[in-house]
């Protein structure tokens, strides 16, 4: 209890002390940030300019231009639905991951990946609104943001009785801070609870909690920046500021990297500290030598089906709008997912003669995760090629690529989360050319107009999209091997050989799932 209480402690603790000589204090009222790629809804933000909205706080490039701007209100669609999206998202994480990591372990092991999930999650949202928030999505430098939303303050004007707003990528059109803050803190929270997988069975409790605590600060935080801050469309005023405000995004925001909803800073980043922890942790005891089969399918498709549902809030949610962006990611967010699940279920048939229903649920996944970055980025042709050649590469990565690398990734984190995040990300560069039925990407913010076909280079889009995955990899892989090591020095990262064998249901929270 004293661990626990402590790691708990140093979560907190945090806040004041990190980043403090790299953050950079600005002075916005309002960080304008939002996380999805640089292919913004050019046709919908003409469309919305005569629509009820908000100016970002950030978003002008002139104390005289903001005096004169009109006060606009948030659309009340948009807001609603922001609100929907975070609820999705909760709904993977809680019971969605729960379940299907839960049904994958053995039964001695079910509470214990529960209890993982849960509370990894409860904490890394209560560090997320102590200084999480403002690291990731307040004005900085190219890595991480500052602390001018540490505690939220600055999120309620008690004078004009009024929230501040956070910008979307239409101009004029904002929604709630709060919303945008509730909604990415789903983000960090699943992206955090999907690492448990990798190392289920045998780590100590508060080893992932301690673990969780430096690895969200160090890794996702500025993942999270470098690849969604940016000071929002209406900062974009004129030519002459264009250079100024682009120099205060994050650093692949800069580079021109295209990630919708995650595949960088969600399940590549997570992918990576989960195989790092494999190996740091080390194998469970009987591994390849024992019986380690799933205890109950049935709850794995309950979680599957969960998370496929949750998947529709997190992908189109990152539209931040209710608009046609939004309705793209949530029909790709389909149709790639169902092309995934028979991908991996024919090449299931031919190497073994059968498809399983694991083997189906985790196609599901693989397409879940392959889409994430492509989402809003991509045709509906495209979606599918993304979804069909991420079921087929995510099963080579969780048979052939795990036998290569020899780590006991538990619940294949990497096979799945890393593979599907890879091809995800590179594919995205492809299929966003217009030539291939993709939106393309906003060429010029001040006029909000799109590159076309002719100018979109995909080689170079793939390239920029390569750069941003190689600097995910490096950057999760660097900060988990520290704060691996920190953890087992300080605490120890896992049970003991007789712990471990009687179960973590008992031996580390005394309690079973199953009686009789």
């Amino acid at each position: 209890m004293k661990k626990l209480l402590a790691t708990l402690a140093l979560g907190l603790s945090l806040g004041f002390g990190v980043f403090g000589a790299a953050s950079v204090a600005t002075a916005q009222t309002t960080p304008a940030a939002a996380p999805a790629a640089v292919t913004a809804p050019a046709a919908e933000a003409k469309a919305d300019a005569a629509a009820p909205a908000t100016a970002p706080a950030a978003a002008t490039a002139a104390p005289a231009a903001a005096e004169a701007a009109p006060v606009l209100v948030p659309n009340k669609a948009d807001t609603g639905w922001m609100m929907l999206s975070t609820i999705l998202v909760i709904l993977m994480v809680i019971p969605g991951l729960a379940l299907f990591y839960g049904g994958l372990v053995r039964s001695k092991n079910m509470l214990s990946v529960l209890m993982q999930v849960v509370v990894t999650f409860s904490m890394i949202t209560v560090l997320w609104f102590v200084y999480g928030y403002s690291l990731a999505f307040t004005e900085g430098n190219a890595f991480i943001g500052g602390l001018d939303r540490l505690f939220m303050k600055g999120i309620w004007d008690n004078v004009a009785g009024t929230f501040a707003n956070a910008a979307t990528f239409s101009k004029g059109v904002v929604i709630p801070e709060i919303t945008f803050a509730a909604f990415q803190a789903t983000f960090a929270g699943i992206t955090c609870a999907l690492i448990v997988g990798a190392f289920a069975e045998r780590i100590k409790f508060t080893a992932v909690l301690a673990f969780m605590v430096l690895w969200f600060t160090f890794s996702y935080l500025p993942i999270a920046h470098m690849v969604w801050f940016w000071m929002g469309p209406d900062a974009y005023a004129s030519k002459e500021v264009v250079d100024e405000m682009t120099s205060k995004a994050g650093l692949l925001w800069q580079w021109g990297a295209l990630d919708f909803a995650g595949g960088t800073v969600v399940h590549i980043n997570a992918a990576v500290a989960g195989l790092v922890g494999a190996f740091m942790v080390g194998k469970r005891v009987g591994y390849g030598r024992e019986s380690m089969a799933p205890h109950s399918l049935t709850l794995t498709m309950v979680g599957a089906s969960l998370l496929w549902v949750g998947w529709f809030g997190f992908n189109a949610g990152s539209a931040l709008e209710a608009n046609g962006f939004a309705a793209l990611a949530f029909i790709n967010t389909l149709i790639a997912t169902a092309g995934a699940v028979l991908a991996w279920s024919v090449g299931e048939a031919l190497m073994r003669g059968k498809a399983s229903m694991l083997g189906a649920a985790s196609g599901a996944v693989a397409g879940l995760v392959a889409i994430t970055p492509a989402a809003g980025n991509v045709g509906l042709g495209g979606a599918l090629i993304i979804g069909l050649i991420a079921g087929f590469a995510c099963l080579w990565g969780v048979n052939g690529l795990k036998k290569m690398l020899g780590a006991d990734d538990s619940l294949d984190v990497f096979g799945v989360h890393g593979v599907g995040g890879i091809v995800g990300a590179l594919l995205t560069g492809v299929f966003n050319s217009p030539a291939l039925g993709g939106p393309s990407a906003v060429g010029d913010w001040v006029t909000v107009t799109m590159v076309t076909p002719d100018a979109y280079s995909i080689a170079s889009q793939v390239w920029i999209q390569a750069k941003a995955v190689l600097l995910t990899i490096v950057w999760s892989g660097v900060v988990s091997v520290v704060a691996f090591k920190i953890v087992d020095l300080t605490i120890g990262l896992r049970v003991t050989e007789e712990e471990e064998r009687e179960g973590l249901d008992i031996s580390s929270h005394g309690e079973s799932a199953y009686h009789g």
